[in-house]
């Protein structure tokens, strides 16, 4: 188990760290509200500051002051007056009926308010007030005989800003710092220049809020129009917020397309750029009756494929284009075949993985089988590639806290550093990767990375994939993953079998009954099977035996 945390105001001390790295970092893009609250915020007496922290961490912007209890800060009445002065925070908020609801509970509301209908739930009580609700007044006007106080902190989206400028995100908050101090999250440290920072300027810190306020509209269930007006306009020079941008034009014509509306959808997967807009937008144009430019963009793209994935959709989709738009099919190559595997097994008599029913039946004393999925080449790719994965590059790492680089799905990302990954897979044509990979499984054990499976790749394994798995097989999988990071390191196969007395190896992607492979496991066979890599497809189909129990343990090794 974790220590505690001795400091009572440990929280506070993060967020005056987050203050004095902003200030640090982003002095010429702060505007003078932001600044005038990092110069001001200081000067506070501690239990103002801890309480303004509390608020600001804790979900909403209205808070009642019985609630507000904390050892450390002790009175909230005491603690919120020098914020009160300052404006930050309003000690006589005006309340709506719903914010009412909101704030007290069921027996305070019957106090104050008509009764509910017997057996009314809170929601219900509150839609058969509102047609008649007075108007919003204070909460010692709504309930005159309660002691208590309603505070509404003023400066919320300040906070966000801010929380926004340090972690390049509103994904992440306050716990990262909290599960760094415990030791439950470590992460790699990676030199911060001047030009690594998220914003370069104050346009990139508004345009990051008007994407966040799109995609929470969107969710709400807002009108696609006004979603889309608030997507800011397309600009250089800050490649993550660019892909964020793309990514949510791609998500806004997704939905134009589901409610077919053909013209907007079409004329948002033309713009965005996103990954697989491209493939989309041959659909739309196939749904909306226009085959022959369909058929004719679905060419163009398999001319210069962006990628695998849309590679195989194209080649699914031009014989049935072709043949809509009146023209002779092309003959398509066929993959080459994949060894295949049937077993007949007794039905588990509780839900249990198939993966390890055939991990288990498989395994032999002197040819072990783990289930391993996407994680032992993710975390042998991830443990010799280390230094290029997390090098500084500009845009890469914003704060320490990164649990990978933030361009890690950008198509750039292994062109930017070409040059380190070159220098890592080299080690492959030298047998260096093993000394190299066995050293970084020592020294960042435990540590944040997209790539490593801590949990899974103990020494044993570690060991058995290193004598058993050939040099070129590694380097071939390696660079097919840098190909595209993002997609390419999932859809590996299930299980790997080593024989360690004749140091060799066979992957086994496991298929139960009814199950059928997946488009990226496909192209990974084809990958296999093209350069020669062992790999079977085992077809699962139940025995008429009678269910056989099976140990609760999917992970461990046979």
């Amino acid at each position: 188990m974790p220590a505690p945390l001795p400091d009572p105001f440990y929280y506070l001390g993060n967020f005056e760290r987050v203050l004095c790295w902003i200030a640090e970092r982003y002095a010429d893009l702060l505007s003078e509200e932001e600044f005038a609250f990092l110069a001001t915020f200081p000067t506070l007496p501690q239990s103002s500051r801890a309480l303004l922290v509390r608020m600001a961490m804790r979900k909403g912007d209205l808070f009642r002051a019985s609630k507000l209890r904390y050892d450390e800060i002790g009175c909230p009445r005491a603690a919120v007056l020098p914020l009160q002065a300052l404006g930050w925070v309003d000690a006589a908020p005006l309340l709506s009926l719903e914010q009412l609801f909101g704030l007290l509970t069921r027996s305070e509301l019957a106090g104050v308010l008509a009764p509910a209908a017997p057996g009314a739930r809170k929601a219900d009580w509150l839609a058969a007030l509102l047609d008649d609700a007075p108007p919003p007044q204070p909460l010692g006007t709504w309930c005159v005989a309660l002691d208590d106080v309603a505070y509404r902190i003023t400066i919320a989206e300040l906070c966000e800003r801010l929380r926004l400028m340090f972690f390049g995100n509103l994904r992440q908050d306050w716990s990262e710092f909290v599960l760094a101090d415990l030791g439950i999250y470590r992460y790699e440290t990676v030199p911060l220049t001047p030009d690594s920072r998220g914003f370069q300027q104050r346009q990139d810190i508004d345009d990051a809020l008007q994407l966040h306020c799109a995609r929470d509209a969107m969710r709400e269930g807002a009108m696609l129009a006004d979603v889309l007006a608030q997507v800011p306009p397309a600009r250089t020079g800050n490649a993550w917020l660019a892909g964020r941008r793309a990514r949510l034009l791609f998500q806004i014509a997704q939905q134009y397309e589901r409610q077919c509306e053909w013209d907007a959808a079409l004329a948002l997967y033309r713009d965005c750029g996103y990954p697989g807009a491209r493939a989309r937008a041959i659909r739309v144009l196939e749904r909306s009756g226009d085959d022959a430019a369909a058929c004719a963009l679905a060419e163009a793209a398999l001319a210069a494929p962006e990628s695998d994935a849309e590679r195989q959709q194209l080649l699914r989709m031009l014989p049935r284009l072709r043949r809509r738009a009146g023209l002779p099919s092309a003959r398509i190559a066929r993959p080459m075949a994949t060894e295949r595997l049937d077993l007949s097994l007794p039905r588990p008599a509780q839900p249990y993985p198939v993966e390890a029913l055939v991990r288990n039946h498989l395994a032999q004393p002197d040819a072990p089988v783990f289930y391993v999925e996407n994680g032992l080449l993710g975390s042998l790719f991830g443990l010799l590639c280390w230094p290029a994965i997390f090098a500084p590059v500009p845009g890469a790492f914003f704060h320490p806290f990164h649990h990978g680089p933030a361009d890690l799905g950008s198509p750039d990302f292994h062109s930017r550093r070409r040059a380190l990954f070159d220098a890592c897979l080299a080690q492959l044509d030298t047998g260096q990767y093993r000394d190299t990979i066995r050293a970084q499984w020592r020294a960042k054990q435990g540590i944040q990375s997209p790539f490593v499976a801590w949990g899974l790749l103990d020494e044993a394994l570690l060991e058995l994939a290193l004598h058993c798995l050939p040099p070129p097989h590694l380097k071939r999988c390696f660079e097919r993953m840098l190909r595209d990071v993002t997609t390419h390191c999932a859809g590996l196969p299930d299980l790997i079998q080593f024989w360690p007395t004749q140091g060799c190896y066979r992957m086994i992607e496991v298929k139960g009954p009814g199950d059928r492979l997946q488009d990226n496991q496909l192209r990974w066979l084809a990958y296999f099977a093209e350069h020669g890599i062992p790999v079977a497809v085992c077809y699962v189909q139940w025995a008429l035996d009678a269910p056989t129990p099976q140990s609760d343990d999917v992970t461990a090794s046979v």
